[in-house]
């Protein structure tokens, strides 16, 4: 065998694990979920679980209820994002280091953890609901963790730091040698983040948006702590057709775990769209 053939098939070797982790756990169950999305529940081919899907009000409050709860937590969060993005990438060196590092730690705390952590502290009886009461103050009296406002804030909480993190490559691309040639030039701030800045960071910003959709549209620990069954959700519907406590439909929930997985193309796909034409806008 030569040189080069050896050079070639080395790192193919050690890619082989990795290869095999990506069929086992990701391409043969999307198969499986595709070819059983297309069985109804005597074993015959066809669309039967799409046409209930769709033709079912309630797997369509589902659908519609995922695609509300993501808009609003996703635009929520990557505004915050943005602002706390863009402040932590201005501080001194050793401030950011600690900044980035909280910021990390904290964008790995959510599902069942993070619930919970928010009923101790804003539930009915969470520490902080009895401390202003206790104290006179009716701040947390017309508050409901177990609400829809609640699932939203919950659902920020998680993207927020998550967020953060993808989006200081973005700043710190930035450079200031850009706002002293602005500046010489004679533009003032709005002129230089309206020329530059915004420019520059549209497109991650935009793939960060996306992102935190996808994110928020498939999570599903984090609504199954909190409000359990109370509520419409698609990923909580998936998973009481497969793990519910009365009737199990494993061929209804591949058709919804399709139906999401479309979604979430489809997502990317705009945001594709989106990002070639702010390139081309920036050329």
């Amino acid at each position: 065998m030569s040189q080069l053939s050896r050079t070639r098939i080395y790192p193919l070797l050690g890619l082989l694990p990795f290869i095999l982790l990506v069929i086992g756990f990701l391409i043969m169950p999307l198969i499986n979920m595709i070819f059983q999305s297309f069985q109804s529940n005597e074993g015959a081919f066809g669309l039967t679980q799409y046409i209930s899907i769709f033709g079912d009000a309630f797997y369509l409050q589902a659908i519609k209820n995922s695609l509300t709860i993501s808009l609003i937590s996703a635009t929520v969060a990557i505004i915050i994002a943005s602002i706390g993005g863009y402040s932590i990438s201005r501080l001194a060196n050793r401030e950011n280091k600690v900044m980035v590092m909280i910021t990390n730690m904290t964008s790995y705390f959510e599902g069942i953890p993070l619930t919970f952590s928010f009923i101790i502290l804003l539930g009915n009886n969470g520490l902080f609901t009895l401390l202003f009461s206790q104290l006179g103050l009716d701040i947390f009296d017309d508050f409901n963790l177990y609400s829809w406002v609640g699932l939203i804030i919950v659902y920020i909480y998680f993207q927020v730091p998550f967020a953060i993190m993808l989006l200081l490559p973005t700043y710190q691309g930035l450079k200031e040698d850009w706002r002293y040639a602005s500046n010489l030039l004679g533009g003032g701030q709005l002129s230089y983040w309206l020329h530059i800045g915004i420019p520059i960071l549209l497109p991650g910003i935009i793939g960060t948006y996306t992102i935190l959709f996808a994110n928020s549209l498939g999570a599903y620990a984090t609504a199954y702590a909190l409000v359990g069954s109370t509520y419409n959700l698609l990923p909580l519907q998936i998973g009481s057709l497969i793990a519910g406590d009365v009737f199990l439909q494993p061929n209804l929930a591949s058709a919804l775990g399709v139906v999401l997985a479309i979604i979430m193309m489809g997502a990317l796909w705009i945001n594709g769209k989106i990002m070639r034409k702010v390139r081309r806008d920036l050329k």
